[in-house]
């Protein structure tokens, strides 16, 4: 036995333990060697992500090499193990999608607006957007002989200064343009990094009256606008702005009150086109042409009937993608729609995840971006999640066709409605966190009366509306439209105000969500008990979200507006006048659904025209406590905050800002105001933007620009916009 052992060196034992663990890989990718095809749209998305996190040309460059080590190493394994050839391949993909999104970016540069500037120029109309629940229009406009502002240009007026806009249309006007703004706070919303992709180099809003050149705009609307336009007279309010939802993608005239109220109750993916809507047109079609087709006994006979009926709904999914906008959740169903219509004609199984794999790839390597947004997001998790669980086995034999009464057949399809919708709500809800903060309890309950009110009620009555005025008879249908969409208005509200009905949580570290969807995908992408390892890295990626601190402070990238923990776990704004939308940005990124204090009211803050001061943190810094014991109480932090705009010499702060800890200003600060951990001013906040601050033992700040971050929009071509007037009735000429 000695003899044994000493003939079989320490590199043996552990080389036959490698051997043994990569056979046991290989068995258990061979009973799943039908999945596998399912990680290719993963392993793209994986590179563009890493395009996305990495800061800097050299990091993608040091990817791309080690991908290239990781793809060498797959041949050294083998071609004839079937783990060889996914490593090979997952990192030819992975590189593929990293260069996929570094040549997009590159492709759609365009300058960026360097400056604030008030300007007049003329410009060409691409696109007008209405929004009438605001009472404002948005265009997309390219100006004219104006080297010294950005080729598009976003553009907000008022609903009377645009009256009768058209796309083509050239103009004239004065307008206040800024460079699309990056994230306001951590963890916010980056429409720096939106507005790249889409060319948008500066975003503004006109002042004045519009100068317009007669016709050169189009003769007529375009169709979705009219459409649009043509169902909001029929319908009013915002259950008309859900009608033109539904059918063209335009969510403008849905009022704000209406809208958060669906997104709180779970019910806000029935307002983007996606899978639903596309399912029911399709469908809808289809059942029609089978039906009409099926009347004349020689096309009945012949056999054409079922590829007839299946080619007008194909043609239905697609002109219905093309008016509602050909979004990204619209394009994704309409693929799957017309892969399922042929494998449908084929006699093949439809609904698989192989489908969603397909649309997957497809909207990727069309639109790399996409994978950074939450509409991508959230709609491939719902679909793959709803397809994995009804391809379990336990969920087929539960909704299985049997012999028993119609109320236990009932009962039982709305328990899988019910299941599913859990699952969805679960899948969900990481990404409803990390990018909105918050997400609905309650949607699987609410989903269950929205899905067939909107299936087989609000969009059929739509449908026939539409048909029917054609030959002025379209009235009934849209009456009972209308009394659905307030019946489903009303569910949203009830839902949305019911206690407990959203969870709100600070920032989700990136770290974490990575990690809960790696787990989820594993979870739902393999079908063998291995998949159950995937609740290992869901967990870590959950304990991340729930272990993160709510921020002690948080300060908007312009240094205006301070948001500051208080007892019972609200806060409270320096500037109490803020507006809807700093109020929302600032308790989203605080992981509240409270309103927000007025910081001046509270006890133990000292305020006076210019500064306020207070001390926060541990102990008295949640709030307790009075701010004449800053000098002898060693607790939390004395924060020194400026709200006024006068003019205070740097001798007289001095003393001031060395007896704070942090220091935050709107403005510039003299060079003789130092605090004593943290000075925050216009020049800082231009480097940092938006700031949470975490002010127990060791402080430490987070910012919502990354150090060092050379992505493009972080780094554009700038053209520096000219304040001088030039008259609009010239320049329209």
């Amino acid at each position: 036995m000695a003899t044994r052992q000493l003939q079989t060196p320490f590199g043996g034992r552990w080389a036959s333990r490698w051997t043994a663990l990569a056979d046991e890989i290989e068995v258990r990718l061979e009973a799943e060697r039908e999945r596998i095809g399912l990680w290719l749209p993963v392993a793209l998305g994986a590179g563009i992500a890493a395009w996305f996190a990495l800061p800097t040309a050299v990091h993608w460059t040091g990817l791309l090499l080690l991908l290239g080590g990781g793809l060498l190493a797959g041949l050294l394994i083998g071609r004839e193990r079937r783990f060889g050839r996914m490593v090979t391949f997952g990192c030819a993909i992975m590189a593929l999608g990293l260069l996929l999104i570094w040549a997009r970016a590159a492709w759609v540069a365009a300058p960026v607006l360097a400056r604030p500037i008030t300007t007049e120029f003329s410009a060409r109309i691409e696109r007008v957007v209405p929004l009438p629940a605001r009472g404002q229009v948005r265009i997309l406009a390219l100006p004219q002989r104006r080297a010294d502002l950005p080729p598009r240009v976003r553009l907000t007026l008022r609903s009377e200064q645009a009256a009768g806009l058209a796309g083509g249309e050239l103009v004239g006007v004065r307008a206040r343009l800024m460079p699309p703004p990056p994230a306001n706070l951590p963890g916010g919303y980056d429409f720096a990094q939106r507005a790249w992709f889409d060319g948008i180099g500066a975003v503004g809003t006109v002042l004045g009256e519009v100068a317009r050149v007669p016709g050169t705009g189009e003769a007529i609307p375009p169709l979705r606008n009219r459409l649009s336009g043509h169902i909001q007279r029929q319908v009013a309010g915002s259950a008309g702005g859900i009608a033109a939802a539904l059918v063209t993608g335009d969510q403008g005239a849905i009022s704000d009150a209406d809208a958060d109220a669906m997104r709180r109750s779970g019910l806000a993916h029935l307002l983007s086109i996606s899978g639903l809507h596309v399912t029911a047109v399709v469908g809808f079609t289809m059942f029609l042409l089978i039906r009409l087709l099926a009347l004349s006994p020689r096309l009945a006979l012949s056999g054409v009937v079922l590829a007839a009926a299946a080619g007008g709904a194909a043609l239905a999914g697609v002109g219905y993608t093309w008016l509602s906008g050909a979004e990204v959740p619209t394009i994704r169903s309409c693929v799957a729609a017309l892969l399922v219509l042929a494998a449908f004609l084929l006699g093949r199984e439809a609904l698989t995840l192989r489908l969603v794999a397909a649309g997957a790839l497809i909207v990727l390597v069309w639109r790399p971006e996409s994978l950074a947004g939450p509409s991508f997001q959230l709609s491939f998790a719902a679909v793959t999640a709803i397809i994995a669980l009804h391809e379990s086995p336990r969920m087929r034999a539960f909704l299985a066709r049997r012999d028993e009464p119609g109320i236990f057949g009932a009962g039982r399809a709305v328990a899988g409605l019910l299941i599913t919708g859990f699952v969805v709500e679960i899948a969900l809800a990481p990404i409803a966190l990390f990018h909105f903060h918050k997400a609905g309890l309650y949607g699987a309950l609410a989903n269950v009366v929205a899905i067939p009110l909107t299936t087989f009620v609000i969009m059929p009555a739509e449908a026939l509306a539409l048909l029917f005025d054609s030959a002025g008879l379209g009235a009934p249908f849209w009456w009972v439209a209308e009394k659905a969409l307030d019946l489903l208005i009303l569910l949203a509200h009830v839902v949305a105000d019911a206690p407990g009905a959203v969870a709100t949580l600070p920032s989700f570290p990136p770290w974490g969500f990575a990690f809960a969807v790696f787990g989820g995908l594993w979870l739902l992408l393999w079908q063998t008990s291995w998949r159950r390892a995937g609740m290992l890295p869901v967990v870590i990626g959950v304990a991340a979200l729930f272990a993160q601190p709510r921020p002690d402070m948080l300060v908007t990238s312009d240094g205006r507006h301070i948001a500051v923990a208080v007892p019972g776990g609200g806060y409270a704004l320096l500037r109490d006048r803020a507006g809807d939308f700093i109020r929302d940005s600032l308790s989203e990124a605080a992981g509240i659904d409270t309103p927000l204090m007025a910081l001046a009211d509270l006890e133990h803050v000292t305020c006076n025209r210019d500064f306020c001061r207070w001390r926060q943190g541990e102990g008295r810094g949640q709030g307790q406590g009075d701010a004449k014991d800053d000098a002898t109480d060693d607790s939390g932090r004395v924060i020194l905050a400026s709200r006024g705009m006068d003019r205070v010499d740097g001798g007289e702060m001095a003393p001031a800002c060395a007896a704070a800890d942090v220091v935050i200003s709107d403005r510039w600060l003299p060079h003789e105001c130092v605090a004593r951990w943290l000075t925050i001013d216009r020049d800082s906040l231009a480097e940092t933007g938006g700031l949470a601050l975490y002010l127990g033992k060791t402080p430490r700040a987070v910012a919502s620009l990354r150090a060092g971050d050379r992505h493009p929009w972080r780094r554009p071509e700038q053209v520096s916009g000219n304040d001088e007037a030039v008259p609009t009735g010239a320049l329209a000429r």
